[in-house]
């Protein structure tokens, strides 16, 4: 094989990588438009979850504040159960009641 005959091959392979290159290039322009598409409708998807799930948050705010507004008159009671002096008079109730039983 002769000089020329060589420097032939080097340019045909040449060629063929830089054609391997190009057609590499465009898988990979289409892979990343593919996953841009899907990146794009996985967001929407994650915000309209996210505004239902503020919803179901301000709704849950709505009712713990209902909720403490009807537990307003227990809250004086439930202060004095938490007492110590308060629990060891249930204790010692709760012990002449077994006692009696």
């Amino acid at each position: 094989m002769s000089d020329a005959d060589l420097g032939w091959v080097g340019i045909w392979l040449l060629v063929f990588g830089v054609v391997v290159i190009v057609i590499e290039g465009a898988f990979g322009a289409l892979w990343g438009l593919r996953i841009a598409q899907h990146s794009r409708t996985l967001n929407e998807r994650l915000s309209s979850e996210r505004v239902r799930l503020q919803a179901d948050l301000d709704r849950l705010r709505a009712t713990m504040a209902d909720t403490e507004v009807l537990w307003e008159p227990y809250a004086r009671l439930f202060r004095w159960m938490q007492h110590p002096l308060a629990i060891a008079l249930l204790q010692s109730f709760a012990r002449r009641w077994s006692a009696a039983r």
